[in-house]
């Protein structure tokens, strides 16, 4: 059994928001290039959206940096932005809930509304879809809409800003490609998964949605599990999750009260975790994933409210992510709100909040989940946690760091300290190649501050490497705050040179590593003529 399902698209939505926030025109040819691994360069990033004047131009989705300015020479490049996407959306999705009530965020771009009642309300479904494109058109953006039965069917449908009669969406999904699935997905952590199953499927001789829709269910399932029957359902138009697998038990909230009250995202957001987190242990406690995530916040001066739609193909979301969708739509309430407080025309301003509440709706089995006898589950992370928790409640998030491993040539430079619990990117990515680095293994310790130190020969005469890395006597004795120890042992010089065509020079050091006669390991580096002791091996 399906629903009738209305969809509300904003095509090339992450690219429309970029623009939008950098105040460039919306004629530009651009594309978003998909976040780095644990860094901030674009070398060798991909394409994840572009707009149709760099599409014209031969820009496509998942051409590399590169590739894609050779396409289009003026292309602008624009940084993907979870955060900003999702709050330049909120007055979109504010525009749509005066004409359908109960509508859910897909993902920033994407809104799923229930098309019956509404559509009786306002005579037929291509009615309805006019008033949403209307009051989109009202809120400064173009969309399409689509109505059909189930989601898919209704998502594909937006895209072709189409109205697919009443049972008509099996015939309508039949031909299309079945790599089609991937618009379907709420989460973009599942996309990967997606895709992966889809080439494996096309591998399997199942190229159409009709290929996949014609298999037993029950075959289905039990060759690719839940993410398998996702598929499958969509594929023969019906609803992503079937009433029978709904949980007849109460939904699963948390909720908190702000005292003081926030009037700042960085705060609010910090309640948010600790809730996502709680709501995380209470789906896994059920063995349940949740289909709908409800997000309430109550200022001073009423009450907002927001439904964004999760996949459960997947298992669930985890608490990294609840938290992500929450931080997402506080920043579109309290960044609003804060805008509307300058002078800026619109409806009232956001007052502070004061109560935060999260609901985990249209529960589903999420499998079972046995816990560890000791690990991140068995319980014992759980009061270290809460003490950190109340030390950033205390003195701020930024008081409580944490190491994150980063890319680099030396110990020194990879490592990074992060504000506990938060998902920052490194500056620099370690998966990258870093020709010239130290070779492994790296050292147990790193020093706060490198100490000074006097590298001596057998005679007592200071060893140098010169800039030809021509070494003047062979290591004897190290002298520094330890202490004097023999060498019985070293390997290197290496040299380093980095960014030397910088005006300053950039950074030139050579790197020794020394044996100690007490069983030490020493990591010495020579800046400037002088040697300092950098690191220590166990």
């Amino acid at each position: 059994m399906s629903t009738r399902t209305a969809v509300l698209w904003v095509p090339d939505w992450p690219v429309v928001a970029a623009l939008a926030a950098a105040g460039l025109d919306a004629h530009v040819p651009a594309a978003v290039l998909g976040a780095p691994s644990r860094g901030g360069t674009t070398a060798g990033r991909s394409v994840v959206a572009t707009s149709a004047v760099a599409r014209s131009a031969g820009v496509r989705r998942g051409m590399r940096r590169r590739q894609a300015q050779e396409a289009c020479p003026d292309l602008v490049l624009l940084e993907a932005d979870d955060e900003r996407d999702a709050r330049t959306f909120e007055p979109v999705a504010v525009a749509a809930e005066t004409v359908v009530a109960g509508l859910e965020v897909a993902r920033p771009g994407l809104l799923l509304l229930p098309a019956g009642g509404a559509a009786r309300y306002h005579g037929t479904e291509r009615a309805l879809a006019e008033r949403l494109v209307a009051a989109a058109a009202e809120a400064g953006h173009e969309c399409q809409v689509g109505v059909a039965d189930g989601l898919l069917a209704a998502v594909l449908a937006a895209r072709d800003d189409a109205v697919v009669p009443p049972g008509g969406s099996p015939a309508a999904l039949a031909g299309r490609p079945v790599g089609e699935l991937v618009h379907a997905v709420c989460d973009p952590g599942v996309v990967a998964a997606v895709r992966d199953a889809v080439g494996l499927w096309w591998r399997l001789g199942l190229h159409t949605l009709g290929d996949l829709a014609a298999l037993p269910a029950a075959s289905v399932t039990a060759r690719f599990g839940d993410l398998g029957a996702w598929a499958h359902r969509l594929a023969r138009g019906e609803d992503e999750r079937p009433p029978a697998r709904r949980r007849p038990e109460a939904d699963l909230a948390v909720a908190t009260e702000l005292d003081p009250p926030a009037d700042r995202v960085d705060v609010a957001a910090f309640a948010a975790r600790r809730l996502a987190e709680e709501l995380h242990a209470l789906l896994v406690a059920h063995g349940v994933a949740c289909g709908r995530l409800r997000i309430t916040a109550r200022t001073t001066e009423g009450e907002l409210e927001r439904l964004w739609r999760t996949d459960t193909a997947a298992g669930g979301l985890p608490a990294a992510r609840i938290t992500d969708r929450v931080r997402w739509q506080l920043e579109g309430w309290l960044t609003d709100g804060a805008r509307r407080r300058t002078g800026v025309e619109g409806s009232p301003e956001v007052a502070p909040l004061v109560h935060l509440a999260l609901a985990a709706e249209d529960v589903a089995p999420a499998g079972t989940h046995q816990p560890s006898l000791w690990g991140a589950d068995a319980g014992q992370d759980a009061r270290a946690r809460q003490a950190l928790d109340r030390v950033q409640g205390l003195l701020g998030g930024d008081a409580v760091l944490t190491v994150r491993r980063a890319g680099g040539r030396d110990p020194r430079t990879r490592v990074r300290l992060v504000p506990y619990g938060e998902d920052t990117a490194v500056d620099r990515p370690a998966d990258r190649p870093w020709p010239g680095a130290l070779p492994s293994p790296a050292p147990a310790t790193l020093l706060p501050e490198p100490a000074a130190a006097r590298l001596l020969d057998a005679v007592g005469g200071d060893v140098v490497v010169d800039a030809r890395l021509a070494r003047h006597g062979d290591p004897a004795r190290v002298r520094w705050d330890d202490g004097e120890h023999d060498v019985v042992g070293w390997a290197g010089p290496w040299p380093l040179a980095e960014r030397w065509w910088a005006p300053d020079g950039g950074t030139r050091r050579v790197h020794l590593q020394v044996l100690l006669d007490d069983g030490r390991g020493l990591l010495l580096a020579q800046v400037g003529g002088a040697w300092q002791v950098e690191a220590l091996y166990d």
